[in-house]
């Protein structure tokens, strides 16, 4: 729907190469890699990025023997340094799997259990919702079976831009206490960005810190993470890879400060290789073995997949991919394990949007195979309609229960915003069908036997989607 959190055409580049291996390896360990050639991974994102279908890509391997390698091409933004293992971004859900790798290790110390209800630990005065006296509980945010929503419904940021920015611990407060559950936790697997978030947040009551002081404390400093954060250091923003949208334009980055945990972390290709690699050696530690712990599967998904805390399993054949994606307003990531080959690869990319989760995938199994480059979309003519036709449409359009389309007029120009994203232009294609210039999505609005506008249908990604009029 237009663009996704759990999130977006780019510009033509002219931009640099980057290599390089960070450990010498010898040769008979390079032939028994279990990735191709750098020559050849780099031939796939220079593609991807001439195709202008991300400004700038990132890919880390890991090698069964420990051995790490990082290729990178396209855009880091204007004034920034070349694309590198040290480029920062905005790693966006991934988020999520720190958050259950912290729980992890405080439920094998004993400190808190999965099954313990999430009202345990919040003040007295929210109350948490249940189902027929059944409780959310700190595993089924985890599992994302809570019943809880995606987004909570009094979220409206006030900057469409960075949307995360301005939502209070108070507003979730006073969600959570007036929310009235449809269903048992645990029943249905539905991803939801509050209850990951509110997860992080109990994190830090139970132990009395803030997200980031927990989750440096337990991942990143152990592992030697020294340029992952959440709030930008100077040296972070110096090499930081600036955002893009579909169009191509720079965007600013998103700040969580209440959901932190569904999202808010910043790092690096080389530190997400040392995270991927911490989760495949559980006999390092306590870290090791809570990382495991994640992992197990716990609840399915769909078919072929499952999750555990956060971390989704793919079965893909007789193996096993364990795996998280994460997208803000101008990044997309993915880290994938594959236990069994003791391998993992890193792809982080500075344009929202389609992302690159299938590099990562065909990477780690060549089975799965790359997505082909999408048909140009339609050559679209705007025309010119008054703004009394235009004032007919104005109104909030309901796609899902936490996620709508709120369409506005100023002057004769018709707008839509959508929940969490950014205010975008309609133009008119016929009186009733619409279209966006920034993203491949059309709208038609539909009237009813008065001539009454009543709802709309949003056309993208192939999918026609209904939304009625409130």
């Amino acid at each position: 729907m237009f663009r996704t959190l759990a999130v977006l055409t780019v510009v033509a580049l002219t931009s640099p190469v980057a290599a390089h291996a960070q450990q010498a390896a010898p040769t008979s360990i390079a032939e028994s890699r279990a990735f191709p050639s750098d020559s050849a991974i780099l031939a796939i994102i220079k593609q991807r990025v001439d195709d202008k279908r991300s400004a700038g890509i990132v890919v880390g391997l890991l090698e069964p023997d420990g051995h790490t390698r990082v290729m990178a091409y396209g855009d880091a933004g204007p004034g920034q340094p070349p694309l590198d293992g040290n480029s920062v971004f905005e790693i966006g859900s991934i988020s999520k799997v720190f958050t259950s790798t912290v729980l992890a290790e405080l439920v094998l110390q004993g400190k808190v259990k999965l099954d313990d209800p999430v009202q345990k630990y919040l003040p007295a005065s929210v109350r948490m919702p249940e189902f027929d006296g059944k409780p959310i509980t700190l595993g089924s945010l985890s599992e994302q079976n809570s019943g809880l929503p995606r987004m909570p419904s009094n979220f409206h940021p006030a900057n469409p831009a960075n949307p995360y920015a301005d939502y209070t611990v108070e507003q979730m407060y006073a969600f959570l206490s007036s929310y009235k559950l449809t269903r048992a936790p645990g029943d249905k697997f539905e991803y939801s960005n509050l209850g990951v978030g509110l997860l992080g947040h109990v994190l830090g009551l139970v132990t009395g810190k803030s997200y980031a002081d927990l989750e440096s404390e337990r991942v990143w400093k152990p592992l030697g993470m020294t340029n992952t954060a959440i709030t930008l250091t100077p040296w972070m923003k110096e090499h930081l890879a600036l955002g893009h949208d579909e169009a191509g334009a720079v965007v600013s980055n998103w700040d969580l400060p209440t959901l932190a945990g569904a999202g808010a972390i910043r790092s690096t290709t080389d530190d997400m290789l040392k995270f991927a690699s911490a989760n495949l050696h559980p006999e390092r530690g306590e870290l090791g073995r809570a990382m495991a712990f994640a992992h197990k599967e716990r609840a399915p998904v769909g078919p072929g997949s499952s999750i555990g805390l956060n971390w989704f399993s793919l079965h893909a054949g007789a193996d096993t991919i364990v795996w998280h994606n994460g997208g803000t307003g101008g990044y997309r990531t993915f880290i994938g394990l594959r236990p069994s080959r003791m391998t993992a690869v890193v792809v982080m990319t500075n344009t929202t949007g389609a992302g690159a989760d299938d590099i990562g995938m065909h990477l780690l199994d060549p089975a799965l195979p790359l997505t082909p480059k999408p048909a140009p979309p339609k050559v679209r003519t705007a025309i010119t309609l008054p703004a009394e036709v235009l004032s007919a449409y104005v109104g909030v359009y309901q796609l899902a229960p936490n996620f709508a389309l709120d369409v506005t007029l100023s002057g004769d120009t018709l707008y839509v915003h959508a929940t969490g994203q950014s205010v975008e232009r309609l133009w008119p294609e016929t009186e009733t069908d619409f279209f966006l210039k920034s993203v491949d999505a059309q709208i038609t609005f539909v009237r009813d036997s008065q001539g009454l506008v009543t709802g709309l249908v949003l056309h993208q990604g192939g999918r026609d989607q209904r939304a009625t009029k409130r």
